[in-house]
């Protein structure tokens, strides 16, 4: 990741925002996880917008400079984990995200405000 951390997921949940992605969540998960510093969750519609949203963000973070080091579940849809290894980001169809429930893994970390973006979840 090469920008501010803080600016690149202000622009990554900025992004995933203008594709419709919804349920938009940013957590600081330092000190909190060993697996990264930082996590996104968005939800997409059906399993086709959520492969949508996965390839543009994917095509977005290329074009600055970051190449994911693990991509799963691109093939399905219904969930999909891009590993940036200081960020990761989860995309979801709704009912897999109210299913797991990731958020409660990281419930002792900390909220990045979106500035305006409205998490709906």
């Amino acid at each position: 990741m090469h920008q501010d951390s803080t600016t690149l997921i202000q622009s990554i949940a900025q992004f995933l925002y203008s594709k419709k992605g919804t349920a938009l969540l940013a957590i600081d998960v330092r000190g909190v996880s060993t697996l990264t510093n930082y996590v996104i969750l968005a939800n997409g519609n059906i399993e086709r917008h959520v492969i949508a949203l996965a390839k543009e963000v994917i095509e977005f973070l290329k074009q600055q400079g970051s190449t994911p080091s693990y991509i799963e579940g691109l093939s399905h849809g219904d969930w999909i984990v891009i590993d940036y290894l200081e960020l990761i980001i989860y995309l979801f169809i709704p009912s897999f995200r109210e299913k797991y429930r990731l958020e409660q893994l990281w419930k002792n970390g900390k909220i990045i405000d979106l500035h305006g973006i409205q998490s709906n979840f």
